[in-house]
């Protein structure tokens, strides 16, 4: 990466350092006593730390000259506009390989090292964790991405700075100071069910605090649905951008600020939240396997299984799976006709604003162009 002039020599890039960690998952308290990083990395982690993150003691600090690094709540931080690009903390500063020289106008970054393989153990150490699904390996129409040792990594010499590695990224933990997250997507999540407050009262009323705890409550005995939402928050807890909230006793997901990361799935002991197009398109918030009676008696407000919506849907996008209508988002192309039949008016339409289909143009044109290797 730089130009070269006339003279064909290459014009000096500017770099500065960065931190490839964006969590805390590492610093443990244990480390507290440790003097160095490497002292701590040589204590060993607990189960629930990552092996491959900063430990937050701070030994990079003091190899740097300018003070361009500061230990700031137990991680790294880079202060960009007294980091000269020395290197001196890149070279050997860190036990862990964690500071990397990058180009100083680069607006793409993986904020992250990790090197475990069970996706599941990422997720549940890291919020920021790094899953090596290879999505943005695939993305990025200049090959600019790879992945190594379990976590992706760019090549600044090809990296262009363009969206698609960030629209693509499945936890959405790319950063890009050029692009809005919460407007380049293609997905938010969706959660089945609009039940209303019925179980959150009942499960406030037992002292229950815990989604996976309210799991354990006979729905049958309170006269719940044993597939509506707990309306407990758990989800609320883990979503980074603030974007899911219980409302009226019920998780509600505003896909205004939803990027579609998936923690919230991950996290609902109900399995109640998919992932759907933030696009025009039809939804049906329900997942209950009751049948038309038992149902009828615990909810206003599910679907009944009557199949006026499926046989109606001149698509043919609606389809009946366990006693519950699914809308088939690739089919479906917001006719209304469904909500129009529906008696019981649950379908509900994904609103999304006019520069959304504009946004999704772009979003369809990278991936033709790198289906096509160009």
């Amino acid at each position: 990466m730089g130009n070269v002039d006339e003279k064909g020599s290459a014009e000096k890039i500017d770099m500065v350092a960065f931190v490839a960690c964006a969590g805390h998952a590492a610093a443990s308290p244990g480390f507290a006593a440790c003097k160095t990083c490497a002292e701590a990395v040589a204590s060993g982690f607990r189960r629930a730390e990552c092996r491959s993150g900063c430990v937050g003691v701070g030994s990079c600090v003091s190899s740097c000259t300018k003070g361009a690094l500061k230990l700031e709540n137990g991680h790294i931080v880079v202060q960009r506009d007294l980091c000269d690009g020395c290197g001196d903390c890149a070279r050997g500063a860190c036990p862990q390989n964690l500071i990397v020289m990058i180009p100083r106008d680069a607006t793409n970054f993986i904020p992250c090292s990790s090197r475990e393989e069970d996706e599941e153990i990422v997720r549940s150490t890291c919020g920021f964790g790094c899953i090596a699904c290879g999505e943005c390996e695939r993305a990025c129409p200049v090959g600019a991405i790879t992945i190594v040792d379990n976590h992706a990594v760019i090549d600044y010499d090809k990296c262009v700075g363009c969206s698609a590695c960030l629209v693509k990224c499945k936890k959405k933990i790319i950063v890009d100071t050029l692009h809005d997250l919460t407007r380049l997507k293609d997905k938010v999540a969706f959660v089945k069910c609009s039940g209303g407050s019925k179980a959150q009262a009942v499960h406030q009323a037992l002292k229950v605090a815990d989604c996976h705890e309210a799991m354990k409550v006979d729905c049958k005995e309170h006269n719940l649905c044993t597939s509506g939402c707990c309306g407990l928050g758990s989800c609320t807890r883990v979503c980074r951008f603030g974007a899911i909230s219980v409302v009226d006793g019920t998780a509600y997901v505003d896909p205004e600020k939803c990027v579609g990361c998936r923690d919230c799935i991950r996290e609902c002991p109900k399995k109640l939240i998919t992932i759907a197009p933030y696009r025009g398109v039809k939804l049906v918030p329900c997942a209950s396997q009751a049948d038309y009676y038992d149902k009828a008696l615990v909810c206003d407000s599910g679907c009944t299984a009557c199949r006026d919506c499926v046989e109606n849907c001149p698509n043919g996008a609606i389809y009946m799976k366990e006693m519950h209508a699914v809308v088939d988002t690739d089919l479906c192309v917001n006719c209304k006709v469904c909500q129009y039949v529906c008696g019981r008016n649950v379908i509900r339409e994904m609103k999304v604003p006019p520069e959304v289909e504009l946004q999704r143009t772009a979003l369809e044109r990278i991936e033709v162009t790198v289906e096509k290797g160009e």
